[in-house]
C-alpha cells in the first residue's frame, strides 16, 4: 500500500495540474471568442484540491485577474486546500 502522504500529495498535484490546464484553455477560448469553461467549474476544481493550480493559472495566463471573485476566491481555496491537507496529515494519517 502506498504511503497516504504520497497519495494526498499526488491528488493535490493532479487537481492543480488539471485546473492550471483548464485556466489556460479558458484563456485561449476567451481570446478566440469560443465556448468558455463555466466559472463554476473552475471554482469546483479549486475547491476539490486544485487551488494552487488556479492561482498559478491566473498568474501565468493573466486570466480572471480583474474578477474580484477569482482574485479573492482562488487564493482562499488554495489556503483551504492546504489547511485540509495539513489536518488530514496531522490527525487522520
Amino acid at each position: 500500500m502506498p504511503d497516504p502522504r504520497f497519495l494526498l500529495f499526488g491528488y493535490l498535484l493532479l487537481m492543480s495540474l488539471v485546473l492550471f490546464a483548464f485556466m489556460g484553455a479558458d484563456k485561449r477560448r476567451a481570446k478566440r471568442r469560443a465556448w468558455r469553461i463555466p466559472e463554476r467549474t473552475l471554482f469546483w476544481l479549486a475547491a476539490l484540491g486544485g487551488g494552487l493550480g488556479g492561482v498559478f493559472g491566473m498568474l501565468a495566463f493573466r486570466h480572471k485577474t480583474k474578477h474580484a471573485a477569482f482574485c479573492i476566491g482562488m487564493p482562499l481555496l488554495m489556503v483551504l486546500n492546504f489547511a485540509v491537507a495539513y489536518l488530514l496529515l496531522r490527525y487522520l494519517i
